[in-house]
C-alpha cells in the first residue's frame, strides 16, 4: 500500500516537480536534495518516493516538510515514479535518481532549451559526470570526485564542473530527465509491467516515440555528478531485455542506435531510422530471437 503526504503549499513560483525514488539510501538522498536547494536557479517542488525508509529517510522527509509517497517495501522504479508524479503541481516532471548531485544552474540550462524549442513534445536530459567511464557515450568526460557522500569532493567539483561541459547529444532516455506533464500523462508514465524497473527507460522513450515525439536531446551544459551507487544490486531483476523485445518487436539496442541515435551529436528533430544494412541485420536478429523466444 502506498501513502501520500503533501506537505508543500502549492506555490506558483515552482518551475518543475522533481520526483526522486529512494530506498534506504539516506546519505545520498540528503546530499541530492541539498544540492537541489543550493544549486538550482529556479524554485522547484521536490517529491520523494520512499521505499521502506526505516534507515531514517522517512523521519528525515517528515522533519524537512518534503512532499513524499511511501511504501513499506521496495516497489521498484516504475510504481515509485508514477506514485510521486501524481502529486506534481507544475507543468514539468523532472526525474532524478537519489545518487545524483545537481551542479549549479542545471535547471536554467534545461529550461532555456525548452523555451527555445517552444513546444511540449520533447524529452530532455541533463548530462552526468561519473567517477569512471562506463561506456556511456552520453556522459561528460569521467572524473572521480568521490564514490559516496563520505568522500565526495564537493568544493573541487563546484570549482571544476564547467570543464565538463560537452556538446548537446542525441538520445535522451534516462535521468536526470525532464518532460512536460501532458506528455507524461499521455503515455501513463512508466510501464509497471517492467517493475522493478529494468529496461523501463527505453520503454518510456519508445512510448514517447509512438506519440510522435522526435526531440530527444541531452543538454551538455546541464550537469549532475552521478555516484553510480547501484540499488539494483539489491533487487531481483526483471528480464527487461526480453520484455522490451516482445512488446515492441525490436531490441532496445536497435531502438537506441537507429531511432534515437544515442550518443551522437544533437542535430535537431529525429526522423525515420535509416534502414541500412546494419539496421536490417539487427532487425533480422530481433525476429530470430522472437521466434526462438530468447
Amino acid at each position: 500500500m502506498i501513502t501520500f503526504h503533501n506537505n508543500t503549499i502549492s506555490d506558483k513560483s515552482f518551475t518543475t516537480s522533481i520526483i526522486i525514488p529512494t530506498w534506504n539510501n539516506l546519505p545520498f538522498i540528503k546530499l541530492c536534495v541539498d544540492s537541489l536547494k543550493k544549486n538550482s536557479f529556479y524554485a522547484h517542488q521536490i517529491i520523494l518516493h520512499i521505499n521502506d525508509g526505516s534507515d531514517g529517510t522517512l523521519e528525515w522527509a517528515k522533519a524537512n516538510n518534503l512532499d513524499y509517497t511511501h511504501s513499506e517495501e521496495n516497489v521498484g522504479i516504475c510504481i515509485a515514479c508514477n506514485a510521486a508524479s501524481s502529486m506534481a503541481a507544475t507543468d514539468y516532471i523532472v526525474y532524478l535518481n537519489d545518487d545524483m548531485y545537481a551542479c549549479p544552474d542545471w535547471d536554467k540550462y534545461l529550461m532555456d532549451a525548452i523555451q527555445h524549442y517552444g513546444k511540449n513534445d520533447f524529452y530532455f536530459s541533463a548530462t552526468m559526470i561519473e567517477p569512471v567511464y562506463s561506456g556511456n557515450k552520453c556522459t561528460a568526460p569521467p572524473f572521480n570526485f568521490g564514490d559516496s557522500p563520505e568522500n565526495f569532493q564537493e568544493e573541487t567539483l563546484l570549482k571544476r564542473y564547467p570543464e565538463f561541459i560537452r556538446p548537446d547529444w542525441s538520445g535522451s532516455s534516462w535521468p536526470p530527465s525532464i518532460m512536460h506533464k501532458t506528455l507524461w500523462d499521455m503515455v501513463g508514465g512508466f510501464s509497471i509491467e517492467f517493475s522493478p524497473g529494468m529496461y523501463s527507460d527505453p520503454d518510456l522513450s519508445m512510448k514517447l516515440w509512438m506519440t510522435g515525439c522526435r526531440n530527444f536531446r541531452g543538454i551538455g551544459n546541464s550537469l549532475f555528478y552521478h555516484f553510480m551507487s547501484k540499488s539494483t544490486k539489491r533487487i531481483k531483476k526483471n528480464d527487461g531485455r526480453k520484455q522490451f523485445l516482445k512488446k515492441w518487436g525490436i531490441s532496445s539496442s536497435l531502438f537506441y542506435k537507429h531511432y534515437l541515435l544515442l550518443g551522437q551529436d544533437y542535430k535537431g528533430l529525429l526522423g525515420k531510422p535509416e534502414r541500412n544494412l546494419k539496421y536490417k541485420i539487427g532487425e533480422l536478429k530481433c525476429k530470430v530471437k522472437l521466434m526462438l523466444n530468447i
